[in-house]
């Protein structure tokens, strides 16, 4: 496990102590994250003209909002990936199979040759007694 961190993070105009096994960057990010809803929505004229409190649940359900979204998108790519496994998975078992029919067809083309080899040389004694 990584060794806990601390670190100093301006939110809001504010100094705040983060502490937890996330990098400083990664910190850094999530208060940067804060910070640009909290700039966006004090860009809205009827977001300042609410009370304090409901600035901070609507900035808290924004956040929320943000993070189901990402969440539902990570489902999506996930079933999109385990659907082009299933796909690689089949395309591999068919391209397997197709090799076998392949190798198959090639052992039948082999021996159809030596037995074509063996009628012609067959025809040719034929024809070598006939003459004769």
């Amino acid at each position: 496990m990584s060794a806990k961190t601390d670190t100093e993070v301006i939110i809001g105009g504010k100094v705040f102590t983060l502490s937890g096994y996330e990098s400083e960057e990664y910190l850094q990010k999530v208060a940067s994250y804060i910070n640009n809803k909290m700039s966006e929505y004090a860009k809205v004229e009827s977001y300042k003209r609410q009370p304090l409190d409901m600035q901070n649940v609507l900035l808290q359900l924004n956040i929320a909002d943000d993070y189901f979204k990402a969440k539902r998108q990570i489902s999506l790519l996930e079933e999109e990936i385990q659907g082009k496994e299933k796909e690689l998975y089949n395309l591999k078992h068919e391209l397997i199979a197709t090799q076998i029919k392949l190798e198959n067809t090639e052992k039948n083309v082999k021996s159809l040759q030596g037995e074509l080899n063996e009628s012609a040389k067959k025809i040719i004694r034929l024809e070598t007694e006939l003459k004769n």
